[in-house]
């Protein structure tokens, strides 16, 4: 997915010379909204919490007047995030049938029960910007919306629990003991295509005649469906909100 954002960048970058009237580059950071049921499960079984799946992004908007309070832009930013987590709950053990595990309330364990869970998102968005005091104030504050593809991938790697398949295990000091099978897991939906809305708001300071600083916030909104190994799940969110500060340069 980074080698997908420095390729987009590039060819937007090319042409910025011809057609647009400001550029901007822009650290940011990522805060996913994480509303669906594969978020659910992976935060209710994991150590890993949702403050983890947070992380900095790098971006780039081109705009080009329309009029003296208004843009059309489009953007690009792109967020990953690779988490390595053990299951909170249980530990793992090995037997001829298979590896199990218990529940570590009970269980020292042989090992640890883990695997990886990674999400890149990377939206390509065209929106209007509504700038009330004009393009060349001072101090302008902005809003704007519009529409994005966004190119996603969803990867998970390591020990899986299957909590559909129960076994029991008689324990000779605590009788019957509910177990689960454990099977390593390689899933990956990678790049897919999903259209998504977005909405913007806010400030810039100018300091020379063709450049400023800018303060954004923006929030997205949309849900891709999982295939390819995670079937049965509901559509995976990836909206969230983005929290961005950057240079804007006026040609």
């Amino acid at each position: 997915m980074k080698k997908i954002l420095i390729v987009l960048g590039i060819m937007l970058l090319l042409p910025a010379s011809i057609w647009a009237d400001a550029i901007s580059i822009r650290l940011g950071y990522f805060v996913p909204r994480a509303k669906s049921d594969l978020w659910d499960i992976e935060f209710e079984n994991m150590d890993f919490t949702h403050a983890n799946y947070q992380n900095s992004t790098l971006g780039f908007v081109y705009e080009k007047y329309l009029a003296s309070q208004l843009s059309l832009v489009i953007g690009l930013d792109g967020y990953s995030k690779n988490r390595a987590g053990f299951y909170k709950d249980y530990v793992g053990y090995s037997f001829a049938e298979g590896d199990f595990a218990f529940p570590a309330q009970y269980y020292r364990g042989a090992f640890s029960v883990s695997h990886v869970f990674g999400v890149s998102i990377t939206p390509i968005m065209l929106g209007l910007k509504l700038v009330p005091l004009g393009h060349r104030a001072s101090f302008s504050p902005y809003l704007g919306g519009g529409v994005g593809l966004y190119i996603w991938s969803v990867r998970l790697q390591g020990d899986m629990i299957d909590f559909s398949d129960p076994w029991v295990y008689d324990d000779p000091q605590l009788g019957e003991v509910e177990i689960y099978p454990i099977y390593p897991t390689t899933a990956r939906d990678d790049n897919n295509f999903s259209f998504g809305f977005y909405a913007f708001g806010g400030l810039m300071f100018r300091i020379a005649q063709r450049m400023a600083i800018e303060a954004e916030f923006r929030f997205n909104s949309l849900k891709g469906t999982l295939k390819e190994g995670f079937e049965g799940f509901e559509p995976f969110d990836l909206g969230g909100y983005h929290f961005a500060v950057g240079i804007n340069y006026r040609f």
